[in-house]
């Protein structure tokens, strides 16, 4: 394998001046997601990302 092939593919998901929220997928297929919140940032595996997003949701419903 080179070493692109490594390198996982991301996505930008959204952004804001001050916040960013991407998605990367794993070489090994799996897709991690990943919000940065200034000088913070959150790291979700699939599952946990479902659910922050229904979380989310429920805020703002």
């Amino acid at each position: 394998m080179t070493r692109e092939e490594n390198e996982p593919k991301t996505e930008t998901i959204a952004e804001t001046e001050n916040y960013l929220a991407w998605s990367a997928e794993e070489p090994d297929g799996e897709v991690t997601y990943h919000l940065e919140l200034n000088n913070v940032t959150l790291h979700f595996f699939r599952e946990e990302w479902e659910e922050f997003l229904e979380l989310v949701r429920s805020l703002t419903g």
